[in-house]
């Protein structure tokens, strides 16, 4: 009986091991894996691109009250940026010039709805979320970073406009498929 156990033990652990040394080497070589479903979960690539419109982008958290709340619920994980958060990956819905109402029904961007942007009152678990309210044009270095996907992601909504500072690389998909739309009635 102690065999097989071990056995079992011995090739979790080695499956471990390898999926950490597999994701530290997929990150020095420039790609990501995203396993929330936030954006598509799969393989994004680094690529040397500016900032746009639609664009998928890796950004650090600023240090500031939501973000350090957000690290006390678990939603953002901790990681090498300023403040000791993980990155965060996102899809850019709009940038400088863009004008941006977040309020209790939604976002909108030039007078169009975003889908999935209504914010949500409370958390899964039942505590408060944060509200976020902006009605202006953005600067030239503010963009509006969200989920199209998950009506339940935590962004803009809850945090605001993110300053390109914080954003440290565009990525595209490699690989991906849509949790959300395999897993739907």
């Amino acid at each position: 009986m102690k065999t097989p156990l071990k056995i079992l033990a011995i090739g979790v652990l080695t499956l471990s091991i390898g999926l950490f040394v597999l994701s530290i080497v997929l990150r020095i070589g420039g790609f990501y894996i995203n396993t929330t479903p936030s954006l598509p979960v799969g393989l994004y690539r680094i690529v040397d691109e500016p900032v746009s419109k639609g664009a998928y982008v890796a950004f650090c958290p600023p240090q500031s009250d939501v973000f350090d709340w957000a690290v006390t619920r678990g939603y953002i994980n901790s990681g090498n940026c300023p403040g000791g958060t993980g990155q965060l990956l996102k899809r850019v819905h709009a940038v400088a010039g863009d004008t941006v109402l977040i309020d209790e029904t939604g976002i909108t961007v030039n007078g169009q709805w975003l889908p999935n942007s209504a914010p949500l009152s409370t958390d899964a678990y039942g505590a408060i979320l944060p509200q976020y309210r902006f009605n202006a044009a953005l600067g030239e270095s503010e963009y509006l970073l969200l989920s199209d996907l998950n009506p339940h992601s935590f962004d803009a909504r809850y945090f605001g406009v993110i300053d390109r500072a914080q954003i440290v690389h565009v990525v595209r998909p490699v690989f991906t498929f849509n949790l959300q739309e395999e897993f739907s009635p």
